[in-house]
């Protein structure tokens, strides 16, 4: 099974949050964690303002966005290109996304089309794990 993770449920394998220990064991018992170029942008934006709310957690920022820097290079990463945002403008419309949402369900989609394993998509957003089912993908219970 490849993990494929939105940046909400990416961010909770480097942060405590409700749901991280799920999380956790999914991506032990995956063969491969997988997740759209756009995640980079947006977990380092999630961080920055983490950072920025709660200046106590500074140092506990950088250590995270250390590892994260130090596993990026481990993940299957899908690339942006026209075809998936074209996709993704499909998606936006068919399931009333937000803009990267869509284009994260796109990057999924695409993935499940080439791999040879089944695509678990997960993400914390109750709209967009409602069109992944819709799609065909696993996504958390």
């Amino acid at each position: 099974m490849i993990l494929f993770c939105d940046t909400s449920a990416l961010v909770k394998l480097y942060i405590k949050e409700d749901a991280s220990e799920e999380m956790q064991a999914l991506a032990r018992s995956s063969s491969a964690i997988a997740v759209c170029r756009i995640a980079w942008a947006e977990i380092m934006a999630a961080l920055a303002r983490r950072a920025r709310e709660n200046t106590s957690d500074t140092e506990a920022i950088e250590t995270i966005r250390t590892r994260l820097r130090t596993d990026w290079p481990r993940y299957a990463i899908v690339e942006i290109t026209q075809s998936l945002v074209e996709l993704a403008a499909e998606y936006a419309d068919t399931f009333a996304l937000r803009g990267y949402d869509s284009v994260q369900l796109a990057a999924a989609h695409s993935l499940q089309e080439v791999a040879s394993e089944e695509i678990h998509f997960a993400c914390f957003d109750t709209r967009l794990q409602k069109s992944a089912k819709i799609l065909g993908m696993q996504t958390l219970a």
